[in-house]
């Protein structure tokens, strides 16, 4: 009993820290590119807690963890207000980081895979189900910050996004099977999205883009 109980609080401590490393980093990537697109100060700071927190509330909408875990704990908004204010006070030196926005997404998307996949798990949902809702929570805040900056988000392009975060969270599903400590499926995954997400960055790896093809005009339209 008291090993159960002791597994459980692991578990709980390690999907606080990790939401809320995603947090930071994916309120960092959206404040970055708020400050690239120019925008106030307000404008920083909604796009920063909007990118880091909507992945994690839209998982504990779906797992019935209501209300979620961003909207009650003010250590959410306090880590996505902080980053964002980083950025407004010292864009010019995190913007010397090579390629920021990119890396800082990489991070959050594999923190936050892990996170809502270990959060899945946890609340009961079979290991497909986990996965998924895992690669949601992931792919969540990019597709927030590139919706309000009228962007087509990312995971619809061909970049390796969503299927890193997807093979992120597969990693967390198979070491709980095969009953590995969470530490090692937690830390195996993130590496796997993350390396996965930053290789498809700098190798340009892509999924398959369809082709419009050219369709044969007739005479009357020439």
């Amino acid at each position: 009993m008291i090993d159960a109980r002791a597994t459980d609080e692991l578990l709980r401590t390690l999907v606080l820290v990790l939401d809320l490393g995603g947090t930071f980093a994916f309120a960092l990537s959206g404040a970055m590119a708020g400050v690239r697109r120019r925008l106030d100060i307000f404008g920083i700071l909604v796009l920063s807690f909007a990118a880091s927190t909507s992945g994690g509330i839209a998982r504990d909408l779906l797992i019935g963890a209501a209300p979620p875990a961003a909207l009650k704990d003010w250590r959410y908004l306090a880590v996505s207000l902080a980053a964002g204010l980083l950025c407004f006070s010292w864009s010019p030196l995190i913007e010397k980081l090579r390629n920021p926005v990119r890396m800082l997404d990489a991070a959050g998307l594999a923190l936050f895979a892990v996170a809502g996949t270990e959060k899945a798990q946890a609340y009961g949902l079979n290991p497909v189900m986990a996965a998924l809702l895992g690669m949601l929570t992931g792919i969540g805040g990019g597709v927030a910050r590139d919706v309000l900056l009228a962007e087509i988000p990312v995971v619809l392009r061909s970049d390796l996004y969503a299927v890193a975060a997807l093979a992120g969270a597969a990693v967390v599903v198979g070491g709980s099977l095969l009953h590995l400590p969470i530490i090692v499926t937690a830390l195996g995954g993130g590496l796997v999205c993350f390396w996965l997400r930053m290789m498809a960055i700098r190798r340009g790896w892509h999924l398959p883009v369809a082709h419009e093809r050219d369709v044969p005009t007739s005479p009357d339209e020439q």
